[in-house]
């Protein structure tokens, strides 16, 4: 069964992305890049990534949504066919890159989710 089966990352919409990357190392010790993202390395290989996106990105979904998850899942394709069969707003569009599959959905509150089937290896 196409399932989550964990958090790849949670994405933070900012109005001064490099001063709350900033904020972030000086005073909590998150080693966020210059770009305003880190990936922590979990046991085995699963990893999670923080980011700060502009405040006036549509990656976010609505520009009311400040925050959005990523979940990483095992089928991607069987997942978001699941979820539309169930009533589930899902986003036409899908990404593939070296990362692996991308597809999103909306949550009953509007938020948009990423779903993400990591590249074999990741």
């Amino acid at each position: 069964m196409a399932k989550v089966t964990g958090i790849g990352g949670v994405f933070l919409r900012a109005r001064n992305p490099a001063r709350l990357a900033e904020w972030y190392r000086r005073t909590l010790g998150v080693p966020m890049s210059d770009g305003g993202a880190v990936t922590f390395h979990w046991d085995g290989s699963e990893t999670t990534t923080l980011a700060l996106f502009a405040q006036d990105t549509d990656y976010l979904g609505e520009p009311g949504q400040r925050a959005m998850l990523n979940f990483r899942v095992d089928d991607l394709v069987l997942l978001l066919e699941r979820l539309r069969t169930n009533g589930v707003e899902v986003l036409p569009q899908t990404e593939e890159s070296e990362f692996g599959r991308f597809g999103w959905c909306v949550d009953p509150e509007g938020n948009r989710i990423e779903l993400w089937e990591p590249a074999p290896g990741m």
